[in-house]
């Protein structure tokens, strides 16, 4: 026959040793206990947390202990769920073992993973920044493909438009002229008109 206790205080005895500094026992009956498990820093020096609490249950390790989450940092709802359920797919690949190392170590390579995925959403979000800003610089520098049509259009435009300013131009020199003498007008003033006074 198993000796739960017995199991259960060497393994209490381990893991204390294990985390000196994350473990603290909150209760003798039924033994509870909560260990801080911290990722490693990412870029930036950022890390993400959870304090898990562990209640051993009386047939502890043949049955699952009970977990849940008493406290967390930097982790977004989605992220829980997820270490819940790797807490519980964990468990039941070690039922019959004293499982609480493996299962904090899971969860410290799950926070990470998370971390890392962090830091991807982060450079994705900054490379996507990066690739936007260079189409929007492309536009601005890029002008209307030419075309046959199009070029045709514009050619009909232009020629319209230089007509126009040819006639403005034509009628503004006819208007200054009606008021000048010109040369011929000069010639005859001074042959004619000139001798005669």
């Amino acid at each position: 026959m198993t000796d739960y206790g017995e199991e259960q205080r060497n393994e209490l005895e381990a893991i204390e040793s294990i985390y000196p500094d994350s473990f603290t026992v909150l209760s003798k009956e039924p033994t509870s206990f909560t260990i801080t498990v911290t990722s490693d820093a990412g870029e930036n020096e950022e890390t993400v947390e959870v304090t898990l609490k562990f209640t051993y249950v009386e047939k502890y390790p043949d049955e699952s202990p009970l977990w849940e989450i008493a406290s967390q940092e930097n982790l977004e709802d989605s992220d829980t769920e997820d270490i819940l359920t790797l807490l519980k797919e964990q468990a039941e690949e070690n039922l019959g073992m004293v499982m609480i190392f493996t299962l904090v170590t899971a969860v410290q390579e799950k926070l990470n993973e998370i971390v890392d995925q962090i830091k991807s959403r982060r450079e994705e979000e900054t490379l996507r920044k990066e690739r936007e800003a260079e189409e929007a610089e492309k536009c601005a520098f890029q002008g209307t493909v030419v075309t046959i049509e199009n070029f045709l259009l514009w050619k009909a435009n232009f020629d319209q438009d230089m007509a126009e300013l040819n006639s403005k131009k034509q009628k503004d020199e006819e208007q200054s002229i009606k008021g000048k003498l010109t040369g011929i007008h000069r010639v005859i003033l001074c042959i004619f008109i000139l001798p005669a006074l």
